[in-house]
């Protein structure tokens, strides 16, 4: 096979990871006329651990693209989220919703931002950052990178941008590593039933006593394949001096649990034919565990944490950072003095974000008491006002603390709420 051309030695902009938050800072700024090299450590199209799904932020993202339509045409489609509790109760909650596996999602963006004009280039590795100057207040003029066809290479750019997902290595290498433990971790495969596909019309998102602080999923996707999962969004929590250990659990045996206590998903594996293996994951969650930018350099996607931590979604945020890094970088062009700037700019944008991060992570302890699940079901199945909150909180327009916050429990339990 012959080796794909080495990237460019200079660009006006380096984007190190070509997932959804990459791809989208890098189109961006391509249409804007800038000058990007897109970068990964991976050939296109390639697998990527994810539950897949599509809520509205993400479909409003796409919109923003321009390749809704193009994601769409190859997505599935649904109209409600089923939440199902540990006794079994159930209410679909409606929204804008589809699932479409990353290996197609990510390589539509990534071919989008070509047609902008970005070039892309891969497989090539983040090793270093390039420096101009010593300490935390060098500012970085580029990146060393690395590939297994042609060795290492170096780009120098007037910005970088990193945007690498949750492993921690990019970040850690370039100082901005806050916490090297990811907040959670998931477990998904892709399952083949016809005839389940048939018939199953929503995203199932499941809670039982049995699956340990977690949840599981089954979302049907395109071509009678189903991606299922389980996910533990606080695996990660604060011990004593402040240090992050990891929950007691397996992932594995989550899944096995999964499986028991959920016919669906019993009958998924034992009818269906799992494609490929069943992989793991980890997530950074909260806009947490990174710091943002340092001089020449901004952090987008889950790499600063663009997931959140109740449900585990992180595709639409994810966008939605690097967006905001394109946007930030567009209005830095041409001036150099503007670099200050353009950080407190980026990282005032991320922090507007984070109230409303916090407000998921704060739901999240639903995890922790399935037993709100079942009370928030039986009401949501007899108040239409119930319902509509809880179709609030999947458009991003309501708190999805007040379902399961004691004052929102009070107001479960009035009659006629």
């Amino acid at each position: 096979m012959t080796p794909t051309p080495p990237p460019p030695s200079t660009c006006e902009v380096l984007v190190v990871g070509a997932g959804p938050a990459g791809s989208a800072c890098a189109l961006w700024l391509a249409r804007q006329g800038l000058q990007v090299v897109l970068v990964d450590q991976h050939d296109f199209p390639r697998d990527k651990v994810c539950g897949d799904g599509l809520i509205p932020d993400a479909h409003h993202a796409l919109e923003r693209l321009g390749v809704y339509g193009e994601v769409m045409s190859q997505a599935r489609s649904l109209p409600n989220v089923a939440c199902i509790g540990p006794r079994g109760g159930r209410v679909d909650v409606p929204g804008q919703l589809a699932v479409l596996p990353r290996r197609v999602l990510d390589d539509i963006l990534k071919r989008a931002a070509e047609r902008a004009g970005a070039s892309f280039f891969a497989p090539w590795r983040f090793e270093a950052l390039l420096l101009d100057g010593e300490g935390d207040s060098a500012a970085v003029v580029g990146a060393r990178l690395k590939s297994p066809l042609r060795g290492p290479c170096e780009i120098r750019s007037r910005w970088l941008v990193l945007a690498t997902g949750a492993v921690p290595r990019a970040l850690m290498a370039a100082g901005l590593c806050d916490r090297h433990t990811p907040t959670g971790v998931a477990l998904r495969g892709y399952v083949h039933h016809p005839v389940m596909a048939a018939r199953s019309h929503a995203l199932d998102v499941v809670w039982h006593k049995q699956l340990r602080k977690g949840y599981g999923w089954i979302f049907p996707g395109p071509g009678d394949v189903f991606n299922i999962g389980v996910g533990l969004a606080q695996s990660h929590g604060k011990r004593g001096g402040g240090r992050s250990t990891m929950e007691d659990v397996n992932l594995r045996e989550l899944f096995k649990s999964f499986t028991e206590v959920y016919a669906p998903a019993a009958e998924l594996m034992s009818g269906g034919t799992l494609l490929g293996e069943i992989k793991g994951a980890p997530l950074r969650c909260s806009l947490e565990g990174a710091r943002f930018s340092r001089p020449g350099l901004l952090v987008t996607g889950e790499a600063a944490g663009s997931t959140y931590a109740f449900t585990g979604e992180g595709i639409g945020k994810a966008m939605e950072t690097g967006l905001l890094a394109a946007e930030a970088l567009t209005k830095a062009r041409g001036r150099p003095e503007a670099e200050a700037a353009t950080r407190a700019g980026y990282e005032a944008a991320l922090r507007a974000l984070k109230p409303r991060f916090d407000l998921y992570q704060r739901a999240s302890r639903v995890n922790d008491h399935p037993w709100l699940i079942d009370l928030l079901i039986w009401r949501a199945n007899k108040s239409e006002r119930i319902l509509a909150g809880m179709a609030r909180v999947l458009e991003e327009k309501g708190n999805p603390g007040n379902l399961v916050s004691w004052r929102g429990l009070r107001r479960l339990l009035l009659p006629g709420g």
